[in-house]
């Protein structure tokens, strides 16, 4: 377990926080609904149990919580194309604004040194404020499109089945382990 600054600690996510894991998911995502970027299905959407479960058992899911209570934040993780690729990160808007994404991002870091693994990767929307501009104050630059591996252009053809992806981007953040 790591601690973090405002006496929140991250630890691997556990099956018994997946329900507050989804109430995390929905509220943050209700940040969106002003920008007009998600349907309102996708903002009635979340990531699924199955896909939670599946992560925890891979070390993929960690949590963000107050010491000794609930998850306040959470962020999924997989390996892609030889990259750590940050599949979602939420926060629940009752402890935003605290630097718990960025404590989170930074902890993804530990862990992709940890795999030794020299990139870490996401998708992100490109003009919202806690996205694009959020990630590039954490290091993260913007992948030219010419330069997207075949696995981000699967992913975003799936991801453009429900959202507009030219307002999106991929973006890398290099992790020096060596």
């Amino acid at each position: 377990m790591q601690q973090t600054r405002f006496d929140y600690d991250i630890a691997p996510a556990l099956r018994e926080d997946i329900g507050r894991l989804i109430e995390v998911d929905l509220a943050a995502g209700q940040l969106f609904a002003p920008t007009g970027l998600l349907t309102n299905d996708a903002l009635q959407d979340h990531v699924p149990e199955a896909v939670m479960l599946q992560a925890i058992e891979a070390g993929d899911l960690l949590k963000i919580s107050t010491q000794g209570g609930a998850p306040a934040g959470f962020a999924l993780i997989s390996q892609r194309g030889g990259t750590l690729y940050l599949d979602q990160i939420s926060v629940h808007p009752d402890h935003g604004r605290r630097g718990l994404g960025g404590d989170l991002v930074r902890h993804v870091f530990q862990i992709a040194k940890q795999r030794r693994l020299k990139q870490v990767t996401l998708s992100t929307f490109r003009d919202v404020p806690w996205n694009a501009p959020f990630y590039g104050k954490l290091g993260f630059r913007e992948i030219p499109r010419k330069d997207m591996a075949d696995w981000m252009l699967e992913l975003e053809k799936i991801q453009a089945e429900s959202l507009d992806v030219s307002q999106r981007c991929f973006m890398v953040r290099k992790i020096g382990w060596l």
